[in-house]
């Protein structure tokens, strides 16, 4: 697949967009350049991000958020295997929540939305759902500063300074490093590889109730 455009999205429930983080890459030899950060984003300025790059070609988007849900709900299988593959590798088993689980299910409703919102306004669109912890962490990223991305700013700057090691440029800041910032490169940084077909873990779509990638 040949992409011209990554967007990594870390995503928030409907009513909270100022914790809503997209980080927009342009692929170049052997990495990404970042080209366009929007904080606090809305559906609309996601989306006419999203159509501006997908302009210069195949745009690939990683949205750390539920993109569907169980019948009935609970783990879908995807989160069943990837729970299982995280707490081998030093994160904890509550890093993956069910999509439909108390407030979890708002983010699951934005995920949801905003998924069939880029299919109707791109031309051609590879979105997958990412999970960032996974993405750092089953490409050795420490996983105590992975643990620790909520809560320790150090972290996060050690976390930006691995992503620029594994070909991601642009993207590191000396101060106010929100873990929304960095959720959303390496959702970037995981939709990248899936698309490069080199995702570090992947559960494959299974449509209709499952109709995206799950990856790492």
């Amino acid at each position: 697949m040949t992409i011209t455009a990554i967007l990594g999205i870390d995503l928030s429930g409907p009513t909270n967009t100022k914790d809503t983080v997209a980080a927009a890459f342009k692929p170049v030899k052997g990495g990404l350049t970042c080209t366009d950060i929007i904080t606090e984003g809305g559906d609309g300025q996601i989306l006419s991000l999203a159509e501006k790059l997908n302009a210069s070609g195949t745009l690939a988007v990683g949205l750390d958020a539920p993109l569907s849900y169980n019948p009935g709900g609970g783990d879908r299988p995807a989160d069943r295997q990837l729970r299982q593959t995280l707490t081998r590798v030093g994160l904890k088993s509550g890093t993956i929540m069910p999509p439909t689980m108390n407030r979890m299910v708002y983010l699951t409703l934005r995920g949801m939305a905003l998924a069939r919102m880029l299919e109707t306004v791109c031309t051609d669109v590879f979105i997958a759902e990412i999970h960032p912890a996974g993405a750092m962490a089953l490409r050795k990223a420490p996983a105590a500063d992975v643990r620790n991305l909520k809560s320790d700013q150090e972290a996060r700057a050690r976390l930006l300074a691995w992503m620029t090691a594994q070909g991601l440029s642009g993207i590191e800041k000396k101060k106010d490093i929100s873990d929304h910032y960095v959720a959303a490169c390496a959702a970037a940084l995981g939709i990248w590889h899936l698309a490069s077909g080199t995702p570090a873990w992947r559960f494959a779509p299974e449509p209709p109730f499952h109709p995206f990638n799950v990856a790492c």
